[in-house]
């Protein structure tokens, strides 16, 4: 396993090197033409290639610009200038970012919805003079970067991974997994992580129970199924970071050839198992 570090050097198959790209790879699929890093160009003919509209929540239609210096003007602020004009601020040669694009070609409802939820988190703080972040933008922010939807069709396998049950998750019901329960990873730190997988990779899941027809579904339909969910999950009101499950990502089957030996779910530094208060608080 490659160590967790990463090169500026430009990889043309590295929607290859990882399963969890899968879902990229129709939006991103012209890059491994390419022989040196995407410029903005590049990316906004993604875009223009893409078959989903990328908007934001105000009508603006998505498009990547250069990164500038950073702005004391509200609206010229990273966020707020996504949601007022549509400009997202890119810096190129580097994959932080890039994945950030392919985000928005995937997920663009959902990103969509993120940005709106940052945006009125930060006119809020901005408004009321708070300088501390809310629980909605915590939420947004660990989404954004380390989201990931967990889609099942099988409750029992659901219940495992909310009770931290991960080898009986990933190993003990490894067919069943395979057949009820997939991971599409949405936040783009993590997305930039697994060029360079390590143990400790861990996103903040959310949990999508279907039927088992989606799994009959070709992938761009599951996407934009996935799409549509999260961005109907993204308008809670009561959205906090507790909503959001720890899900050891490399635990998936295949996902790392590390997995393929049960011992490998044996470490509890990456397998943690939930914690049991010594003094429980009990409700009135």
């Amino acid at each position: 396993m490659m160590a967790h570090s990463q090169s500026n050097e430009w990889l043309p198959g590295f929607l290859r090197v990882s399963p969890l790209y899968a879902p990229l790879c129709a939006t991103g699929v012209s890059l491994k033409h390419l022989d040196r890093w995407p410029d903005i160009e590049d990316l906004n003919q993604l875009l223009n290639d893409s078959a989903a509209s990328a908007k934001t929540k105000s009508g603006r239609e998505i498009r990547f610009v250069r990164q500038t210096k950073v702005m004391s003007k509200f609206a010229q602020q990273y966020e707020p200038r996504i949601y007022l004009t549509g400009e997202i601020q890119t810096r190129e040669r580097n994959w932080h970012d890039l994945f950030n694009a392919l985000a928005w070609l995937t997920y663009p409802r959902a990103k969509a919805a993120l940005n709106l939820l940052h945006y009125h988190a930060l006119l809020q703080e901005r408004t009321l003079q708070q300088p501390m972040r809310g629980r909605l933008r915590d939420a947004a922010t660990l989404i954004d970067e380390s989201g990931v939807v967990v889609v099942s069709s099988n409750p029992h396998l659901i219940g495992l991974l909310r009770n931290f049950e991960w080898k009986a998750l990933f190993w003990e019901q490894r067919t069943t997994l395979l057949e009820q329960m997939k991971f599409y990873v949405l936040g783009h730190g993590l997305l930039e992580k697994a060029l360079r997988p390590y143990p400790g990779m861990t996103g903040k899941g959310m949990v999508m129970p279907v039927e088992d027809t989606f799994f009959e579904q070709n992938l761009t339909d599951q996407i934009a199924m996935i799409d549509v969910w999260l961005d109907n999950f993204l308008r809670r009101s009561t959205l906090s970071s507790t909503d959001l499950a720890p899900v050891p990502v490399l635990g998936y089957p295949g996902w790392t050839p590390d997995n393929e030996d049960s011992t490998y779910y044996d470490n509890q530094h990456y397998f943690r198992p939930r914690r049991i208060m010594k003094h429980p608080i009990h409700s009135c």
